[in-house]
């Protein structure tokens, strides 16, 4: 009955985690889609550059409120993540992990935010296409896995040259086992790159495929029992998605610093 039900409903848990063209950019003979993602992705950056800035631009002695909580997480970040890994080199590349911390702590909250719905009250059009989390795009968490991964190697390349720290890549050992180290641990790199955007991805498309699921059960069974239960889970996941939203985020700027660490280290 639950195959039927959803056969006859048409639902697709996946629409909402789904890539939409909204227009398409023309440049020449070059044509350049605009989605969803894309979309929420500008307007993330442009939040971000415009609330931050708004909360902390006051010069007082005890910050309250949304300023507080910035100021709580930089703190954080700062003393008890970057640190203990970067140690004399913190302040050097602290401010690209905060942002990179709040920018994706803001595209995940974003994917969480129904977009289509303030649309409507605004304009009462329907405009279902913009809604999406991009965080479940493979391609946005490769692209800020990408940039991590040029980001930690730079850093290496930076503090010791391009020779030395291809000579620190891989570990002391008979100089017979060296080139198979070497292609080892040149190899581990990538799978960081590989890691950062699949770990981020899977956790944000799975949570929003179960809230598909759960909200779609309204649409299978169109009972009140059922409506009830799914608005009641629903709720629950959600609230539990804000916290992963969170932890996402922390976990890709943990796993940078750790990386950069790594590599502007002077033992392997």
């Amino acid at each position: 009955m639950g195959i039927y039900g959803i056969l006859l409903s048409s639902f697709n848990p996946l629409q909402e985690v789904s890539s939409k063209t909204l227009f398409v950019l023309r440049l020449g003979l070059i044509q350049v889609p605009f989605t969803n993602h894309m979309l929420i992705v500008t307007l993330t950056a442009l939040l971000l550059m415009l609330l931050i800035p708004l909360s902390i631009r006051r010069d007082v002695r005890i910050p309250r409120g949304f300023h507080s909580l910035i100021e709580t997480i930089c703190v954080f970040l700062r003393e008890d993540v970057a640190r203990p890994f970067l140690k004399d080199y913190t302040d050097r590349y602290i401010g690209v992990l905060w942002s990179l911390f709040f920018f994706i702590l803001g595209l995940n909250l974003m994917g969480l935010v129904p977009l289509d719905k303030f649309v409507w009250l605004a304009t009462h059009i329907e405009h279902n296409n913009i809604v999406g989390a991009p965080t479940s795009n493979i391609w946005i968490t490769g692209a800020l896995a990408a940039f991590a991964f040029m980001l930690f190697h730079l850093a290496g390349i930076r503090k010791k040259g391009l020779g030395r720290y291809l000579a620190t890549l891989s570990p002391k050992v008979p100089w017979p086992l060296m080139p198979f180290m070497f292609i080892m641990e040149l190899l581990s790199s990538f799978v960081r790159l590989f890691s950062l955007a699949i770990r981020l991805f899977a956790n944000i498309l799975a949570g929003h495929i179960l809230l598909g699921v759960l909200l779609g059960f309204i649409v299978m069974f169109k009972t009140f029992m059922v409506a009830g239960a799914s608005i009641v889970a629903t709720t629950l996941m959600s609230l539990l998605e804000i916290f992963v939203a969170f932890l996402q985020a922390y976990i890709f700027t943990f796993l940078t610093t750790i990386f950069i660490g790594f590599a502007i280290s002077d033992d392997h």
